[in-house]
Order: C-alpha cells, then sequence, then structure tokens
C-alpha cells in the first residue's frame, strides 16, 4: 500500500476543525454568507437579511464568533457593526456551495 502524500498537516488539521466547530450550525453559516459581500452590518440589518430572527439569538452567534476571531465589530453609539475578520471561512461557503452530496 503506497503512502498517500498531503498537505494536510496536524496544525493545518486543527485549524480547520477550529474554524468547522466555530460555524458548524446553519444560522453562523447564514451569518458569514450575509457578511461576505459588505464591508460590515448592525445586528439589525442581519436579522433582517435573516427574514426577522431574534435579535437575542443572532447577537449570541454574533459575540461568540466574534470571540472566537472569525468576524470583527466596532460599536458606534447603541449599535454594533460586524465584519468578516476571518476570510478563511468564505473557502467553507465555496466548498458547501459545490458540494452535492445528498442524504
Amino acid at each position: 500500500m503506497s503512502e498517500v502524500k498531503t498537505n494536510l498537516t496536524p496544525e493545518r488539521l486543527e485549524n480547520a476543525a477550529f474554524i468547522l466547530k466555530t460555524i458548524a450550525h446553519p444560522t453562523r453559516i447564514a451569518i458569514i454568507n450575509i457578511l461576505r459581500d459588505v464591508e460590515r452590518l448592525s445586528v439589525n440589518e442581519i436579522c433582517e437579511q435573516l427574514g426577522g430572527a431574534d435579535q437575542s439569538l443572532i447577537s449570541h452567534h454574533l459575540s461568540n464568533m466574534k470571540l472566537k476571531g472569525v468576524l470583527n465589530s466596532q460599536r458606534e453609539g447603541r449599535n454594533i457593526y460586524y465584519s468578516l475578520r476571518l476570510t478563511e471561512v468564505l473557502n467553507v461557503l465555496h466548498c458547501i456551495e459545490n458540494c452535492e452530496v445528498r442524504f
């Protein structure tokens, strides 16, 4: 049996697992999808784009992704604006969009 060569080092696998665990929720993936083509959005704007989703739930997801380094946030008055910090998550979206897995 021949050895399979790969560029998936233990460090790359750890980074990939961290990103996947951080965004492994449909709402979080939807938020990343919304933020991919804009400079930044407020929590209210993200909620609107998600069809009027509950603001406290969306804020929870946003805070978690910010804490783990996926998102940036900036407070302006009473609003908090979010943007993508870890743009590598867009690679995951690309894979999802091109995946034809059927259950």
